[in-house]
């Protein structure tokens, strides 16, 4: 889950619709299916990217009120790379939080994630930073 909500985020767009009503104050239009094409963690000074273009798929939903995440594998025999999950946002212009109300493991349930948003062209780029006390630092 760590790797998946705070990353360095590049989305392709996939299909993306107008009506909006958690966005206040945002020009920035996310509603639609969006397919993860690469991720990148950074976690002390050490840079590891995902590429989502090949067997690992993700793709990334948002409606007027919340948002889903599905990632699986496109090998048949590999059952464990399958993770999902979900809840409301809210975007006032670049400013995107998350509250995830829907996950596998109930530890991360009710959890708030901060993110900054930008769209280039048919990507979405979503960043942000999580504090990691084990590791002693922060991974973006």
């Amino acid at each position: 889950m760590k790797n998946i909500l705070m990353l360095l985020a590049v989305f392709s767009l996939f299909s993306c619709t107008n009506n909006d009503e958690n966005r206040k104050n945002s020009a920035l239009n996310i509603q639609g299916t969006w397919q993860l094409i690469s991720a990148t963690t950074i976690e002390n000074g050490t840079s590891q990217t995902t590429d989502y273009s090949g067997k690992l798929k993700m793709i990334k939903l948002f409606n007027h009120t919340h948002f889903a995440f599905l990632k699986h594998s496109l090998d048949p025999k590999d059952s464990i790379s399958f993770d999902a999950g979900g809840g409301t946002f809210i975007l006032n212009d670049d400013n995107y939080v998350e509250k995830l109300e829907y996950y596998k493991s109930k530890d991360w349930e009710g959890k708030i994630f901060k993110f900054k948003l930008a769209i280039h062209n048919d990507t979405l780029i979503q960043k942000g930073i999580e504090k990691v006390e084990k590791a002693g630092g922060d991974r973006v």
